[in-house]
């Protein structure tokens, strides 16, 4: 069992919180194009409501899932929620890769 199971069987309205993004104007808000904004926020700070909307605007948690391997930075916190919460290894994930070539490069 996992924390998403509820998710199909969810029957409420869900919307993404507006709070979770405070300084873009939401009216004018592209959701594709900065996907990768959204879902970082939602798994930093968002409700399980917030990720039950990006599950319905990204195609579902497997489109999700997709988006959170472009993440480019996540504290490792996070990187450790994701990697349990949707069955990933980090390696698959951007930010992590992105923190490796970080700490080889500086410590050369």
């Amino acid at each position: 069992m996992t924390i998403f199971d509820e998710y199909k069987t969810y029957k409420g309205e869900v919307e993404i919180s507006p709070s979770l993004l405070w300084e873009y104007d939401l009216s004018h808000f592209d959701w594709w194009k900065t996907r990768k904004v959204v879902v970082q926020r939602i798994i930093e700070r968002g409700w399980l409501t917030d990720f039950y909307a990006a599950f319905k605007l990204y195609g579902g948690i497997e489109g999700f899932r997709e988006i959170i391997k472009e993440v480019p930075s996540l504290s490792p916190r996070d990187m450790n929620f994701v990697c349990v919460a949707f069955d990933l290894k980090r390696e698959e994930l951007r930010c992590y890769t992105r923190k490796l070539l970080r700490d080889q490069l500086l410590s050369s």
